[in-house]
């Protein structure tokens, strides 16, 4: 990390220094320190900085309950306690976690308003800053699961096998599950049933900006084409089927955006690109050790060096315009990893319909 120019973390409006402390608790435990308020923000209201959690007044002194999911806990107790009492030493507070694995509230207590508030921001600092280490859970997603997508993705399948079989790396296990055919429109991480219900409802939210874009009606799609990302056609990793409007519109990606950037200002999503890269995944050296993991663009658990790549140089020269086929998208569904539904989909925890 750049010791003159420390990565920052944005909490509430306000701007935290991120220090990186080497300690027994974890690899890397981070501490953080205060950047004040926005430029513009009025100083003066520095111990109003529970912004989002109300400080309650009591007989004792002041009380604020955080909604923090239970895999996080262990993140602000620390190894033996350690974080949990440099928090309180240093904010002259006391913090109560519920016991792990059971779904509550953390609550933080003390004499002064202000330590509560300073706890509060440290607390949801450290939050903040794991949170985005967990893995994703659930992802937005465009079905490709038609079957006469499916039929031209066996098709594909069974060409590529016949005709390429013999260039490196290239062999069944590298390709997806037609069940599973989709679009990934971005990730989120979803730790408790808590935060899958907002999930849910921040996507119904979506619901009429959806329909005006697509006039309540389903999108007629058309899914011809492949493509690769990286600069090297003979050391490919991921192989994609291209997707676009039949009308030539970009109405696809308009959509793809647009629940990106609700769901990025709803704090459930990060943003990775300017706009979305809306591709389907029809190879992925990734399937080569474990057929179940998850597409979603990114690398996975595995690093580069582990996966083996395959020349991809005859089956873009063969099959550069194969068409897999066209058919009428209709939903976008918020899909949780490693699960299966009836139809051998992703299992849907909510969903929205364009008609």
């Amino acid at each position: 990390m750049e010791v003159l120019r420390p990565a920052l973390i944005n909490i509430n409006g306000r701007i935290y220094r991120r220090n990186v402390i080497k300690e027994e608790n974890y690899e890397e435990e981070e501490d953080y320190s205060y950047m004040g308020p926005p430029e513009g923000e009025d100083l003066a209201d520095e111990d109003e900085t529970c912004d989002t959690n109300f400080i309650e007044q009591t007989d004792k002194g002041y009380r604020c309950a955080i909604d923090v999911p239970s895999v996080l806990y262990k993140y602000i107790i620390g190894k033996k306690g350690e974080t949990r009492r440099r928090l309180e030493f240093d904010t002259k507070t006391n913090i109560s976690i519920p016991k792990p694995g059971v779904e509550g509230q953390i609550v933080i207590t003390g004499s002064h308003k202000a330590a509560v508030s300073s706890a509060v921001t440290r607390v949801e600092v450290l939050v903040e800053s794991f949170r985005k280490k967990q893995p994703f859970t659930h992802f937005l997603s465009f079905p490709l699961s038609d079957p006469k997508i499916q039929e031209g993705f066996q098709r594909f399948k069974d060409e590529v096998l016949e005709q390429c079989s013999q260039d490196r790396g290239v062999d069944e296990s590298i390709f997806q599950n037609p069940a599973k055919l989709h679009l990934t429109i971005g990730t989120l991480a979803l730790l408790n049933e808590i935060e899958v219900r907002k999930a849910c409802e921040h996507l119904q939210e979506c619901q009429n900006v959806i329909r005006d874009l697509t006039e309540g009606k389903p999108l007629p799609l058309e899914v011809k084409g492949i493509e690769y990302m990286n600069d090297d056609p003979a050391m490919v990793d991921v192989l994609y089927a291209k997707v676009n409007m039949k009308d030539g519109s970009d109405k696809l990606q308009v959509i793809a955006d647009r629940l990106v950037e609700h769901f990025v200002s709803a704090g459930l999503m990060v943003r990775e690109w300017d706009r979305v890269k809306l591709h389907g995944t029809v190879m992925n050296t990734l399937f080569r050790k474990d057929s179940t993991v998850e597409d979603t663009g990114g690398q996975g658990r595995q690093t580069m060096s582990e996966r083996e790549a395959f020349d991809a140089r005859n089956i873009l020269q063969i099959f550069r315009a194969h068409r897999f086929g066209e058919f009428e998208l209709n939903s976008v569904l918020l899909s949780q990893r490693y699960s299966s539904d009836c139809t051998g989909y992703y299992s849907s925890a909510g969903s929205i319909n364009f008609s």
